[in-house]
């Protein structure tokens, strides 16, 4: 749990309700948190995924891991602290969105069973869905799309997760989608499904 320094703070509330801005975006906020190992296909299911709500007239918004790391999080690396922090910011970002009752779409590796439950204990009720993008070892190394195996194996790049550096995988998903087996296209409408049955969204 992180200090807070600053003593003199206090929550300012608007007048509008979470349940006025829930009726007006006809959708409920929530944030989809996927999550798996380098290469498993999160933000290109990410991608698929904003863009399908958004052609639906549901308002989404990407956070993505590479994103991130450009500015709210530029001063953090790789190390097991370093980590934590980063999720904890990302959570903290996304709970403000999933207030605006924006359907907030992370993708991150986010390798550490404790770090992802914390952010679920930041949110509401029902407002962290734990997506596990599963894909084997070898098929991420298999894709590579970004080299970073490669140069893991080689020692060139310290703290990569599957290579070395853990990942816990989730013990209770909401979801679980095999990008090994699945498409982009039919992963994204297996989430598109969850989430209207669940009554996020209206198609």
């Amino acid at each position: 749990m992180v200090e807070q320094k600053a003593t003199n703070v206090k929550w300012h509330h608007g007048k509008i309700t979470k349940e006025e801005r829930a009726e007006l975006l006809n959708q409920k906020g929530a944030t989809i948190w996927l999550t798996g190992l380098s290469g498993s296909g999160k933000s290109t299911i990410a991608v698929e995924l904003e863009h399908a709500l958004i052609e639906n007239k549901h308002q989404a918004f990407i956070l993505d891991g590479d994103n991130i790391r450009h500015g709210l999080n530029k001063n953090l690396g790789f190390s097991p602290e370093d980590r934590t922090e980063n999720i904890r910011r990302i959570g903290e970002v996304a709970k403000l969105f999933t207030e605006a009752n924006i359907i907030t779409v992370a993708a991150f590796v986010s390798p550490y069973r404790e770090d992802r439950d914390n952010v679920r204990k930041l949110l509401g009720d029902g407002e962290f869905i734990e997506i596990y993008v599963k894909c084997s070892l070898e098929v991420c190394e298999e894709r590579d799309t970004k080299g970073l195996y490669k140069k893991a194996r080689a020692g060139e790049v310290k703290d990569f997760t599957g290579i070395s550096a853990p990942y816990e995988e989730p013990l209770n998903p909401e979801l679980t989608i095999d990008s090994s087996k699945l498409s982009i296209e039919e992963s994204t409408r297996t989430i598109l499904d969850y989430l209207e049955t669940k009554g996020y969204v209206v198609f």
